[in-house]
């Protein structure tokens, strides 16, 4: 990391503060999917972040699957995972174009989590749901990731957002959702960063 790079960091670290979030056991899952990811990394604490919360294992929404790394990392942790994605990418990812049915087809054996083609916004409006858990991992402007990710935060116990190392705007809407929602917030700075509010 560069000397530019790194007083961009603490400066968004300085102006956007988080408490840090310290892992006290790592654990890889027993099922992955081999793709590549900016996520890679992550599946690691997922299970610390459960069991600290306390977090029950019935029901996770994932808004952003892309190709179903994360997704798959939480099937091994829940009983049904629930995936809601354009399938088109958007701004910041590098894929573009439809990849519904692949996507689909790789997740196919791996029976607790169910596909839906949607955006975030339809899904919003028809689900009254409560979830254990969900994440957030969608196009990384403010306006997008706060209406998702406060929906989110309304509907589950714990909501991550990856990203929040990345892209100032996700760590800004992250901090705004927890206060709005009235719970705490931590960020774990790897892998492009995970914000946690439960």
């Amino acid at each position: 990391m560069g000397l530019r790079s790194k007083f961009k960091k603490y400066k968004l670290h300085k102006n956007l503060p988080i408490e840090t979030y310290v892992p006290s056991n790592k654990v890889k899952p027993e099922m992955m999917l081999e793709v590549v990811t900016a996520w890679a990394g992550l599946e690691l604490i997922i299970e610390d972040i459960l069991k600290r919360f306390n977090i029950g294992r019935d029901s996770c929404i994932e808004f952003g699957v892309e190709f179903g790394y994360s997704s798959v990392v939480f099937s091994n942790y829940f009983k049904k995972v629930t995936g809601v994605d354009i399938f088109m990418g958007d701004e910041h990812t590098d894929h573009k174009g439809d990849h519904y049915e692949k996507t689909k087809a790789s997740l196919s054996q791996y029976t607790n989590i169910e596909l839906y083609k949607s955006d975030y916004k339809d899904w919003i409006k028809k689900d009254n749901t409560q979830y254990d858990f969900s994440h957030v991992d969608i196009v990384h402007n403010y306006k997008e990731t706060y209406e998702c990710g406060l929906w989110a935060a309304q509907h589950s116990k714990c909501t991550i957002f990856h990203d929040t190392e990345s892209f100032p705007e996700v760590r800004r809407a992250v901090i705004d959702i927890a206060k709005a929602a009235g719970k705490n917030v931590y960020n774990y700075p790897y892998h492009n960063g995970l914000g946690i509010i439960v």
